[in-house]
């Protein structure tokens, strides 16, 4: 029972905040890769994506995937590109219940069309168009992972409790 528990899936689906809640409710630590990398970078991600590029912040979040997938018990909420390497998922796999959080797109523009913390976004003045065309991209990726919980129209409180009924019955 001391499984990972890693959420994974596209920006806005939920995964900090239903990984806050399932930190709280299991008594575990909650890790946020990007805020994370962030710490260890010195600068926001948004930031990071401009002055490195994407490649870089790729292999950081790369080193975090291999770093956490090496320790158990830890609540993980990734950032919604960790599945472009199909070696983060294999590693959190070993360590953990990996489970995806999806949302619709009109749901994903609804909850992040006010944050300027979204590097893949910042750029384009069409969000929702930005948003399609990227979940159309990683879509193969994320139904490439087996466990899968929708976020429409439900609360962190009702996602993380699925989420928690899921993470049981792998774990077991």
């Amino acid at each position: 029972m001391d499984k990972n528990i890693v959420l994974v899936g596209f920006m806005g689906t939920g995964k900090s905040a239903v990984g806050h809640i399932l930190a709280h409710k299991l008594n575990r630590e909650f890790v946020d890769m990007d805020i994370v990398i962030e710490a260890r970078a010195g600068k926001p991600i948004s930031a990071i994506f401009a002055d490195d590029g994407e490649p870089a912040f790729r292999a950081q979040e790369r080193a975090l995937v291999q770093e956490l997938s090496a320790r158990t018990g830890q609540i993980i909420a990734t950032g919604g590109g960790v599945v472009l390497n199909p070696d983060n998922v294999t590693d959190f796999s070993r360590t953990g219940v990996v489970v995806c959080l999806r949302a619709q797109p009109e749901t994903i523009l609804d909850r992040v069309a006010h944050d300027s913390h979204r590097p893949l976004l910042e750029s384009d003045p069409d969000k929702a168009a930005a948003i399609r065309e990227l979940l159309a991209h990683r879509k193969p990726l994320y139904e490439a992972i087996p466990l899968h919980v929708d976020t429409d129209h439900r609360t962190a409180r009702e996602v993380a409790e699925e989420v928690l009924a899921l993470y049981l019955g792998q774990a077991n």
